[in-house]
């Protein structure tokens, strides 16, 4: 199976949601290379990056996913293929 590298940068400007994306990555896990959140009271945001290597359709799939739910913004950046080769 091919898979991509790619970071998935998500907004959550709502709290209700966490444990839905808890729940949503967790799912995910195994893909999961790392992920990094970082509060940010003073906008009321937090803001939390997921590290995957995966196939293309589990990192879109994920990143929909975190996107429906209310109050979160999700966005993928994928590798350059060509830079992942040596």
């Amino acid at each position: 199976m091919e898979t991509r590298v790619a970071v998935v940068a998500v907004i959550v400007r709502q709290g209700g949601a966490v444990a839905e994306l808890n729940d949503l990555l967790h799912q995910y896990a195994r893909y999961i290379i790392g992920r990094m959140g970082v509060p940010y009271p003073a906008r009321g945001v937090n803001v939390i990056s997921v590290a995957m290597d995966a196939p293309a359709d589990a990192i879109s799939a994920l990143s929909g996913k975190l996107g429906r739910l209310p109050g979160v913004t999700a966005k993928t950046v994928y590798a350059p293929e060509a830079a992942l080769q040596s």
